[in-house]
């Protein structure tokens, strides 16, 4: 008897390929595939919320190296001689007898002490799209221990648009972060420097790795619409690629 439902069930689910012109045995290759693309997506969601806390929070966005100078140059002015760098929240130096400080601007508590308005603004939205992506990395992780159903697709669908969203707003804050390189504090480092045009400055790893941040999370919506286990076409998520 249990041989002879197990048939029957076997035979339903061919039909069924069939009629999707399918192979017999896609639905377990797709249910493997799925859970596959469920766990990459949700590896790599946690990853780019840990480079994007990191980049973000790293003072080195801005950064001027220490001029090697000799001893007949010593009657320069000092900070022509200094290695400084420049973050969202951090300004850190270092003096010829190499001593490294780093200070927050105006402290933790006085946030509207940030030399530039601009600086400001990337401030923001750096850390709100990144506690974005965090939010939507716990939604990626719930999912691996959710029964596959309308719950898990409605919660990748929601973890792809909060990835989305967080994609456009951390790229508007590295694009605006260029326009405070003319304020009185970065000049008195850098020279000349202008929106952005960072002088004798130049742009520092930190920065760098905040944009390729933000490239990598272009694809995390697009892992999202094959996140969920065992379904046969992608959640209604707008495609990007």
């Amino acid at each position: 008897m249990h041989s002879l439902l197990g048939r029957e069930k076997k035979e339903e689910e061919a039909r069924f390929g069939i009629d999707l012109g399918l192979s017999p045995g896609f639905l377990p290759q797709a249910a493997t595939m799925f859970s596959c693309v469920g766990c990459f997506w949700v590896l790599l969601s946690s990853a780019l919320v840990a480079v994007c806390s990191f980049s973000f929070i790293s003072p080195a966005w801005i950064v001027k190296d220490q001029l090697r100078t000799s001893h007949q140059h010593h009657h320069h002015h000092a900070n022509n001689k200094e290695s400084v760098s420049f973050g969202l929240l951090w300004h850190c130096s270092e003096s010829l007898d190499h001593m490294y400080r780093c200070y927050t601007f105006g402290g933790l508590g006085k946030f509207a002490e940030i030399p530039s308005s601009s600086w400001q603004t990337s401030a923001v939205l750096c850390s709100g799209g990144c506690a974005l992506l965090a939010v939507s990395s716990l939604l990626a992780i719930i999912t691996i221990f959710l029964p596959s159903g309308g719950c898990e697709r409605r919660i990748c669908t929601l973890a792809g648009y909060m990835q989305m969203a967080a994609v456009f707003i951390m790229a508007t804050g590295l694009l605006v972060y260029p326009f405070g390189l003319n304020s009185s504090l970065v000049r008195s480092f850098c020279g000349d420097a202008d929106i952005y045009y960072a002088g004798e400055c130049q742009i520092g790893w930190g920065y760098m790795l905040a944009i390729v941040g933000v490239m990598l999370t272009v694809f995390l919506p697009f892992f999202a619409k094959y996140a969920p286990k065992e379904q046969l076409s992608p959640t209604p998520l707008p495609t990007l690629l």
